[in-house]
């Protein structure tokens, strides 16, 4: 039988990274996890992740016309345990910086991205955004923080520090 449930488990077989999304808000710094995240185009840079409609982060976060993407390290899962809980004081407790143009960045992630809205668009029970980026950059090699299977997980391999990588 074809359920929510039988989607999401079936959905849940696909390995994902994990990110925050923040941004500076007329209150402060607001942030979420998101599992979402994927590159959508090189020329222009354009990233793409999905919101839920019942989220109350994203709004705050939407209303500010950009955020920033934390890349998050096998080291971070409590963090971002932190950042999927509702009514938690996410930043509390954890070192970020901001970006050359004022978004909060989690410090220790893997790399960052700030970006700049282009489209939202709703799409059944979740908005999906599309955004340009403007500026990232890469910390130090590690290992990327993984969900599969509704649990988080790591990968056995290190990754190698940037200028280790061919580009």
């Amino acid at each position: 039988m074809l359920t929510q449930r039988s989607f999401r488990d079936v959905m849940g077989c696909f390995s994902t990274g994990v990110v925050l999304v923040a941004a500076e808000s007329a209150d402060g710094p607001v942030g979420m996890a998101v599992n979402s995240l994927t590159s959508v185009s090189l020329d222009p840079p354009l990233i793409a992740f999905c919101a839920a409609l019942t989220s109350t982060t994203w709004p705050a976060i939407r209303v500010t016309g950009g955020f920033a993407v934390t890349i998050l390290s096998d080291e971070q899962e409590e963090l971002c345990r932190t950042f999927a809980a509702r009514g938690a004081d996410r930043f509390a407790g954890c070192d970020w910086v901001r970006t050359p143009a004022g978004r909060p960045v989690v410090e220790g992630g893997l790399g960052w991205l700030d970006c700049r809205i282009r489209t939202v668009q709703v799409e059944g029970d979740h908005e999906l955004v599309i955004a340009e980026a403007a500026a990232w950059s890469t910390r130090y090699g590690g290992r990327p923080l993984i969900f599969h299977s509704g649990r988080y997980a790591g990968l056995s391999e290190q990754t190698p520090p940037v200028d280790a990588r061919v580009r």
